[in-house]
């Protein structure tokens, strides 16, 4: 299909017009006019070009793409050097980030919560672009099993930060993958038992002990594999596309 023509279907299905986010959504660097091979991964890092170069994809298709707000506007340096690889080699660039976290099928937090076996139950911000969720385990564990349940899932061990009270269980769940740790504080508001997301602040060591709730910082990068690697899995079996999820290694 026509690059553009990807991006078309993309965009219906995630709605990226309904959020306002920190960087373009949809297609950040053109490419060949046809597309039938995709790479998808979660960061357009160098490695994850060479990797599209090297499977001679059409298409590279990502949570975290190119220009974000706030950061320099020059293509030089290692700017330059990951665009000139995809426009030497003629590959296109989709990306897409907070409609890929918020989407209640496909997104980020959805698939997360799929995972760890959450029902979702809504969003934290009271309406259907939150992108904090909140939901509820079948039944009450402690934070160490929901730590097991984690590590398990995602293949990461989590940084678990107990409340005072260490023995509290947990059946209540708040979540935001990758660098959703401020939303810990909404999560007490609700009354949650506990609350999970990708990076971890200094702060947030502090509320988690001081305001009775249990927090799980799972890696930014682990809990945002799952977003993108569906979308993609979708794009093959709606559309008949040739889609390779790969996964380059990031400890945060």
């Amino acid at each position: 299909m026509k690059n553009t023509q990807l991006e078309q279907i993309i965009n219906e299905k995630l709605s990226p017009q309904l959020v306002k986010d920190y960087a373009p959504n949809g297609l950040q660097v053109e490419g060949k006019l046809e597309v039938q091979s995709i790479v998808t991964g979660v960061t357009a890092s160098q490695a994850l070009v060479e990797k599209a170069i090297e499977k001679k994809a059409d298409a590279l298709l990502v949570h975290h793409g190119y220009f974000w707000k706030g950061e320099p506007e020059p293509i030089r340096g290692m700017k330059g050097n990951r665009i000139r690889a995809l426009i030497k080699n003629d590959i296109n660039l989709y990306g897409y980030h907070l409609p890929l976290d918020i989407h209640p099928e496909l997104g980020n937090n959805a698939e997360l919560a799929r995972r760890l076996d959450i029902q979702v139950e809504g969003g934290l911000e009271g309406h259907p672009q939150s992108v904090a969720m909140f939901g509820r385990l079948n039944h009450p564990v402690t934070g160490k099993e929901f730590a097991q349940r984690i590590n398990q899932a995602l293949n990461r061990s989590p940084l678990h930060i107990a409340p005072e009270n260490s023995e509290k269980l947990i059946e209540t769940v708040g979540w935001c993958t990758g660098g959703g740790q401020d939303y810990i504080e909404l999560a007490v508001k609700h009354g949650l038992d506990a609350f999970i997301s990708g990076e971890i602040s200094e702060r947030t060591t502090y509320i988690a002990r001081e305001m009775d709730i249990h927090y799980f910082a799972a890696g930014h990068h682990a809990t945002e594999r799952y977003g993108v690697k569906a979308l993609g899995e979708w794009l093959a079996k709606e559309h008949g596309l040739d889609v390779e999820f790969v996964d380059i290694d990031n400890p945060v």
